[in-house]
């Protein structure tokens, strides 16, 4: 059995995680799920002892059915959040996570079957031209995708609400 680098002491959660950035035809790709009512990036947890490259290799494999390739390390992300609902209701959140740019296919054709704990997840081509009218996570991205870029960035976002 895997096991992903992370864990929940004393009401704090804290993951390493994989994240792909795939454009492909001026949309930029994010899943969703029929709980949430909003799109996150694609990818998933760092299991103990893989590399973050094979991490996001697998990640983007198991939810879309392509094997896309990496381009490039893009951003390095500290995210601080917390839940109102789900498995991380009640968790002050901490997550990091490296994001890497695919390399684009020239298709926005996929071949997903993905679930996440049990739950389906579906894959959602957003036009980058249009993201700011979607709840999508992480809100970096926005931005992110509609500006150039050079060498890693290294993004603080902290989504945790006021007690």
């Amino acid at each position: 059995m895997e096991y992903d680098c992370g864990f929940t002491k004393d009401k704090k959660w804290f993951r390493y995680r994989a994240a792909a950035i795939i454009v492909e035809e001026g949309c930029a790709l994010f899943a969703g799920n029929e709980k949430d009512d909003y799109y996150y990036s694609i990818g998933g947890g760092v299991h103990m002892g893989e590399r973050a490259e094979d991490a996001i290799k697998r990640e983007v494999l198991e939810e879309t059915g392509i094997p896309y390739e990496i381009d490039h390390l893009a951003v390095i992300h500290e995210n601080f959040f917390d839940e109102n609902k789900g498995t991380l209701k009640g968790l002050d959140c901490h997550e990091v996570a490296f994001y890497f740019v695919m390399k684009p296919r020239g298709t926005k054709e996929l071949k997903s079957n993905s679930y996440t704990q049990g739950v389906r997840e579906s894959m959602h081509w957003i036009p980058i031209a249009e993201i700011d009218k979607y709840k999508a996570f992480p809100t970096f991205l926005k931005d992110f995708l509609t500006s150039e870029h050079k060498g890693v960035e290294h993004i603080i976002t902290d989504e945790r609400q006021a007690l």
